[in-house]
Parts: C-alpha cells; structure tokens; sequence
C-alpha cells in the first residue's frame, strides 16, 4: 500500500505503570521525531477546563487554525531543505550522539538515527525563527525532545534519581559548543 506524501502520524504514550501497557521496542521508539513532554495543568487551567465541559462546551475557546494542505507542507518541506548547517554544528550533533554512547548514565546511546532526526529539527527550528542556517542552540534545545526517548537509563542512574532529560543535561555539559 502506498502511503500519501506527505504522511505524519501523531501518536500518544500511556505510561507504563497503567495496566495493560507496554514499553515500546527501542527500534520503534527511534523512529519517533520528538517525545513531547506534557505537564498535569496548574490548578487555574483545570477548573477553566472542567466549567467549559460543565457548559457542554469544550472546545470553544480553542483557537482554530487555518489547515496546512499537503502544498503548503511540501512548501515548508522544501524551506527547511534549504537551511544551511555549518560544519561546526554538524560535527556538534555528532559529538552529542557519540557522548550519549559513552555516558556513564546511559546503556544504550543514540542511534545515527537519532542525529538525522536532530539535524532536520535544527533546521526546522532555525526556519521557524526566520533564519537560513542552524546554530548550535538550535541543537541544544532539541536534543531532550529528539533524544529523551531514544536513550535507555542504566539502573543506578534510575536508582539515583536520574532521568533522561538529566543524563542528556549532563551530556550536553562535557562538550565544548562551537563558536
């Protein structure tokens, strides 16, 4: 069957503590882009989301957009495409992926996947921001979305506390940034 491009899939994740889940397979997980993280409301958020549904209402208040057609996709495909990435911050992700290979938090590392996928979110970052090249703190501020879920933590690091977005902080801290 052939799929229609552009294909996205937006997928959600029960925890793992609710019954009948399952972790997902690394080899699956590495082919997500992002894991976005999402916080419980604060307490204000949650009270305007209960009296919507008590008025039968709850989508309302929500701001519509205008739909992207598959044009307008392949347009900002191409945009992104065009986005220039030094040497420098090429040679930056791959640092990154390597030294999540050799954390001391880490069994298992980033994939060369996993630094595709943060190539091509740098570039999409650097375009969103109306520029026509990535710097490095394009890099730095996606590596938890594109890598929190492609890494597994040892034991002890669980033990001690630690979790993704942690390790991949402290990765982020024993490498230089370029210039």
């Amino acid at each position: 069957h052939t799929l229609p491009d552009p294909f996205i899939v937006i997928a959600t994740q029960n925890p793992v503590e609710y019954e009948g889940t399952y972790p997902l397979p690394e080899a699956e997980l590495d082919r997500f882009l992002f894991k976005a993280v999402v916080a419980y409301t604060k307490q204000p958020e949650e009270a305007a989301i209960l009296r919507r549904h008590d008025k039968g209402r709850p989508l309302d208040l929500v701001e519509t957009l205008d739909p992207l057609g598959p044009t307008d996709l392949r347009s900002s495909r191409d945009e992104i495409e065009s986005v220039t990435v030094e040497d420098s911050v090429v040679d930056y992700i791959v640092r990154i992926v390597e030294e999540t290979r050799r954390s001391g938090d880490l069994v298992l590392g980033a994939s060369p996947r996993a630094g595709v996928h943060l190539l091509h979110a740098a570039k999409a970052s650097a375009a969103l921001d109306g520029r026509d090249f990535v710097t490095p703190d394009d890099v730095k501020s996606l590596v938890a979305p594109t890598l929190r879920h492609r890494v597994v933590l040892k034991a002890e690091a669980e033990i001690e506390g630690v979790d993704a977005d942690a390790a991949l902080r402290r990765v982020l801290a024993r490498l230089d940034v370029p210039r």
